[in-house]
């Protein structure tokens, strides 16, 4: 009798054990995807929303009357500055991702040049000055010599949320305006929509 209530005992404690592990955790797989695929999991604002909007801006922005009434009057190229792009979303968005897809743009256009941002110049400026003590006369930059920008191309993230029960609706505007640097005035004014449904299912118990 003791040796079936040992064995059943045994055969009990297998199964549980066998079950435990049969649900275990749920498995994850990883797998590489082109950089340039459109990817959209959570339903915020991602690397491609970053991509289309910033395309779509700089095709606008150099498409417009504006840059070829420079080019007539200072026989050359613009040069431009991207400042800040203020996040106003509820989002925690990195808008560094836009400017940098944005510079790339400009850049491949080949229609205008582009000077560092601030915060770059300061970086700039600083070796400069380190150069001035401990680079030779040869190799060391010149100070004051940097190149200024004609128009400063800046903007605003803003999002409009719709939601109720398990349906979502979320409209990001990405504003962007050229202003030139001498007179301050806004010569060029875009605005790019990006609008998303999400619908998350309820959990099934």
């Amino acid at each position: 009798m003791k040796i079936i209530v040992k064995y059943t005992s045994f055969f009990l404690i297998f199964s549980l054990a066998t079950l435990l592990f049969s649900c275990g955790g749920p498995s994850r797989t990883v797998q590489r995807i082109s950089d340039s695929s459109k990817t959209d999991i959570s339903g915020r604002w991602n690397d491609t929303d970053a991509r289309i909007a910033a395309e779509s801006m700089i095709h606008d922005v150099l498409s417009q009357n504006w840059l070829s009434h420079f080019k007539e009057q200072e026989q050359r190229p613009p040069v431009i500055m991207i400042s800040t792009i203020s996040n106003q979303t509820s989002e925690h968005i990195n808008t560094n991702v836009i400017s940098h897809e944005m510079e790339k743009e400009l850049l491949n256009s080949g229609q205008v040049r582009f000077v560092a941002s601030a915060q770059e110049r300061k970086e700039v400026r600083d070796e400069r000055l380190d150069q001035q003590s401990y680079a030779s006369v040869e190799s060391a930059k010149e100070l004051a010599n940097e190149q200024a920008a004609d128009f400063i191309l800046r903007g605003t993230l803003t999002s409009v949320e719709d939601v109720f029960d398990s349906e979502r609706v979320v409209l990001y505007k990405l504003y962007m305006e050229l202003v030139d640097v001498e007179s301050n005035t806004k010569v060029w004014i875009n605005t790019k929509n990006i609008k998303k449904y999400i619908h998350q299912d309820h959990y099934r118990l």
